[in-house]
């Protein structure tokens, strides 16, 4: 390694703010490197970083702590602070997932028998699609009410809120079934569209604070996987559930009781499992780059300056844009699905729901695979920009073979095209996380998902406006050329793993390309604590 490239980082007291925790480096001394490579680069130390460690002062230890004077975070005599994993992981994921899954569904399972609930309350079909599109709508005004409360009170209280507002609409809806009750199930769905925005934030939060380094990246995916399934039992369960029988209302209004109040009883079930598994965080953390983080905000914690921070993350803004474009290209397909198939295919309106099926479980394969290989490489822009590509070339195939009078060959390209859109939506998370660790993965996991809502809202009202008045191919050519833009700006962010860079120091194992990310402050301040550049900071780690 070229001299000045190994360089080693030592935690040091931050005299003014004792909150605070400041990584200083270690500084190379340039001038007479290149004639002591066969000897190793002589190092000069700032002075309040050693290589021998000394006793100091009491009210200096204190600093040192990660928790600000915390025993339990880091032990006295300079080892590295204890970290343990727990079983009781797997229980939070499960649960988290499986409640994940039944809103994804609630969500899902109006829009798929539109026929049917357009007979029972007599209303038109877009009515009937807002049940649908208010879910997009809710979440952007409440993504930052949402991300503050689980920055400030943690991750069981917003569990809690997402599931027992789940149950909440699911309940209410039961009370719906009558013809003239529609305003009923539109105030039901409205409460699960609120529950939705302290859920599809947390896969995130839950694997960073469950779950060790090797496997982070894997929960994430498993998390996001509980929700895509939702909505694949969402294509398959409601049509067998609810038939269309328009001579027999009794009938009908009695098959969606039996979907309401199914729906319904699983949620209750879901709800008390989550008050009973779900807390905060384990009693030790499992990796060390939770362990230097405060159990709690500091007293001058300000959510507006987590945000204000991450506004100026300029790799972080990338890829608000670049995810934003992806998954509502994804949200834009799967809406349209059924319009497009019927415009090329007449009479295939099952094999429209089978495709739409195929869309969505090639996605769960996708996003299980891609949250393996990131914990095996943590390979985190590659992998997105490769990812990426792949949708693109997907999109671009589905786009010219969607009207070759192939049904068969739709179903392959579509789950071609499912199983990477839908495998970049944890990539997206844990990249997030990489690079503006150590702000709150609520809240960057939130406004990744409003950005996703906000593309979505426009793409499907324009591509839905562009295969109307044009057909299928200039609607899907919009999201193309939209893709595209989506490769350039994801190859232009700056990759700076500083979670990842955390652990490995932690453990020792320094094998990091050292580089500087420009651009960064030094001085910046991020959830108590304080984190200056470092050359072991690498934008990917070595293979």
């Amino acid at each position: 390694m070229v001299a000045g490239e190994l360089v080693q980082e030592h935690l040091r007291a931050d005299t003014g703010a004792p909150d605070d925790i400041t990584v200083c480096r270690k500084t190379v001394e340039l001038q007479g490197a290149a004639a002591d490579l066969g000897h190793g680069a002589e190092r000069s130390y700032e002075p309040a970083c050693t290589d021998q460690e000394q006793e100091a002062p009491p009210d200096e230890k204190e600093v040192m702590l990660p928790n600000g004077g915390g025993e339990e975070a880091e032990e006295r005599d300079g080892k590295m602070p204890e970290t343990r994993l727990y079983r009781r992981r797997f229980a939070v994921l499960t649960v988290f997932s499986l409640y994940s899954l039944v809103n994804a569904f609630q969500w899902i399972q109006y829009s798929i028998i539109t026929n049917v609930f357009m007979s029972f309350y007599g209303v038109s079909s877009d009515k009937v699609d807002w049940l649908s599109i208010v879910y997009m709508v809710a979440y952007v005004p409440l993504i930052f009410p949402a991300t503050w409360l689980l920055d400030q009170k943690g991750l069981r209280l917003t569990a809690l809120l997402g599931s027992g507002l789940n149950c909440a609409g699911a309940w209410l809806k039961c009370a719906s079934v009558s013809p003239e009750l529609f305003g009923v199930t539109i105030t039901a769905q409205v409460i699960c569209s609120v529950a939705q925005v302290f859920i599809l934030g947390l896969p995130s939060r839950v694997a960073s604070v469950w779950f060790g380094p090797r496997e982070v990246s894997t929960a994430c995916a498993t998390a996001v996987l509980g929700n895509q399934l939702g909505t694949a039992i969402g294509f398959l369960l409601p049509p067998v559930l609810v038939p269309m029988t328009p001579d027999d209302i009794k009938l009908m209004g009695h098959n969606i009781s039996v979907m309401f109040y199914g729906t319904a009883v699983v949620s209750t079930v879901l709800f008390l499992l989550t008050v009973i598994v779900i807390k905060d965080r384990p009693h030790l953390p499992p990796s060390h780059a939770q362990a230097v983080l405060p159990d709690c905000p500091p007293e001058d914690y300000s959510y507006r300056q987590s945000i204000f921070n991450l506004a100026k993350n300029k790799a972080f803004v990338l890829l608000l844009i670049s995810y934003g474009i992806m998954t509502g290209s994804f949200y834009s397909v799967s809406t349209l699905l059924n319009q497009m198939i019927m415009t090329c295919y007449e009479n295939q309106e099952l094999n429209a729901g089978r495709i739409g099926l195929t869309l969505v479980v090639a996605g769960m394969v996708g996003s299980i695979l891609c949250g393996l290989w990131l914990d095996h490489t943590k390979t985190y822009k590659i992998t997105t920009l490769i990812v990426y590509i792949l949708s693109f070339l997907g999109m671009v195939v589905f786009t010219f073979t969607l009207d070759l009078n192939n049904i068969y060959l739709v179903f392959f390209t579509a789950g071609v095209l499912g199983f990477f859109m839908t495998g970049y939506l944890p990539l997206g998370f844990e990249f997030g996380v990489e690079i503006t660790y150590p702000e709150s993965e609520g809240t960057s996991s939130g406004l990744l998902n409003a950005f996703a809502q906000i593309f979505g809202i426009i793409f499907t009202l324009i591509q839905g406006k562009m295969t109307t008045d044009h057909g299928p191919l200039i609607g899907n050519l919009f999201l193309c050329a939209w893709i595209f833009l989506g490769i350039l700006l994801t190859a232009l962010i700056k990759s700076e793993l500083k979670r990842h860079n955390v652990n490995i120091r932690a453990n020792g194992n320094l094998q990091a390309l050292p580089s500087e990310c420009p651009g960064d402050d030094p001085s910046e301040k991020t959830n108590g604590l304080k984190l200056e550049p470092s050359v072991s900071f690498s934008r990917e780690t070595s293979l």
